[in-house]
């Protein structure tokens, strides 16, 4: 039996809103919430929150110095047509040149890393 569930994954960010509608846009879901704290409960997933977290410094991937902290896997089926919609809303490539890996390493706009796989 386990202890806890998740209820939800957090991220520090400079803009909820922003970063909420990214993720809204690459995994599904509504952004709600005002202020400094925004949910995204995602549709067959754990929720995810953003928190305004004022001075906010990105991680750098790889970088022992500002290490990435936490990231997202997220399961696709197609990678270069998901690569295609999450670098239209806004995502940077970070690891993305190795075709032949099962996985592509983006960070969101407020640079956290995330991984699109087909795995």
């Amino acid at each position: 039996m386990s202890v806890a569930k998740v209820g939800s994954v957090v991220l520090d960010c400079p803009d909820p809103h922003a970063l909420a509608g990214f993720y809204a846009g690459v995994v599904g879901g509504t952004p709600e919430g005002e202020g400094d704290w925004v949910d995204l409960a995602v549709p067959g997933g754990p929720t995810l929150a953003f928190q305004r977290a004022e001075g906010h410094v990105p991680p750098r991937w790889p970088a022992a110095d500002r290490s990435q902290q936490f990231h997202l896997d997220l399961t696709v089926e197609d990678l270069d047509a998901a690569e295609k919609e999450v670098l239209a809303l806004g995502a940077e490539p970070l690891d993305t040149e190795d075709r032949s890996r099962g996985f592509r390493v983006y960070a969101d706009p407020a640079g956290h890393p995330f991984c699109l796989c087909a795995c």
